[in-house]
């Protein structure tokens, strides 16, 4: 392949679960600006449709489909969709996931009375949210020849950062799952489908916004640790991920897998000494 197009999306049809939300939305312009067609999977039908319009009526092609990722037939209906729309899958964004207010334990909260179904309702989200996708559209994926499955992970699978205990738990299991089922792909299918992971450090979300960021300006006390804990000492913007995250779905990276990749300023890394 030539240099020049290593890093191309071109014909390429991905997948962007958790396609809706705001790094989800930077996953899938990193995509469509590639070359490649984007299915963008959420549960807000509204929003993704927006989105596949915006795209397509600047020369792109999109299509928005919606599903929960913990729900199989939705997913298989999902599929089957893309499948007939574009023809075949190539990639696998597995971008839902993400905090829920049951899976956070406050300073002030009992630790032995914690709300453990909260703890495995987070769990569920970001682990069986990555785990299921996979298992529907990684059956298309495989029969391309040549195609990329990219989980989520984060910096709270690497620190123990305090409060988000389920969201934690559930991150450190993606991690597993990604070099486990990265191993037993490549034994099954040698390098005709790979899987690593993209591990974003602190960006503002909708979901994050209020607890690093206070309204008149300014960071909150959260916010301050986190800015301390990167040697950047500043946020990351959601576009700063697409680098990265078009080499993993590209031939440029196809000698890697089970690799995860930090897009953090330097967080996971910094002692804080």
């Amino acid at each position: 392949m030539n240099d020049s197009n290593m890093f191309s999306l071109k014909d390429k049809v991905v997948v962007v679960t958790g396609g809706t939300g705001i790094l989800g939305n930077a996953f899938v312009d990193a995509i469509v600006e590639a070359g490649g067609k984007v299915a963008i999977l959420g549960r807000k039908k509204e929003v993704a449709d927006e989105r596949a319009a915006a795209i397509n009526a600047k020369g792109g092609s999109a299509i928005g489909v919606v599903a929960d990722v913990l729900d199989e037939q939705q997913l298989s209906e999902a599929k089957d969709k893309i499948v007939a729309e574009f023809g075949k899958i190539d990639g696998l964004v597995n971008a839902a996931g993400g905090n829920i207010p049951e899976g956070v334990l406050q300073p002030e909260q009992d630790i032995f009375k914690m709300n453990i179904g909260g703890m495995k309702k987070a769990v569920e989200i970001n682990l069986w949210g990555t785990v299921i996708p996979t298992q529907i559209f990684g059956e298309e994926i495989v029969k391309t020849g040549r195609g990329s499955i990219v989980n989520i992970s984060s910096m709270n699978s690497k620190r123990a950062i305090t409060k988000v205990l389920g969201y934690n738990m559930g991150k450190a299991a993606v991690d597993c799952y990604n070099q486990w089922y990265a191993v037993e792909l490549s034994r099954r299918y040698g390098d005709t489908i790979r899987m690593n992971a993209l591990a974003p450090g602190f960006f503002l979300t909708e979901q994050n916004r209020n607890l690093l960021t206070k309204p008149e300006g300014g960071y909150t006390e959260r916010g301050e640790l986190v800015i301390r804990q990167t040697p950047f000492k500043r946020f990351g913007h959601p576009d700063e991920l697409k680098g990265a995250l078009v080499w993993l779905l590209s031939d440029a990276s196809q000698f890697v897998t089970g690799a995860m990749i930090c897009v953090d300023g330097g967080f996971s890394i910094f002692g804080g000494v």
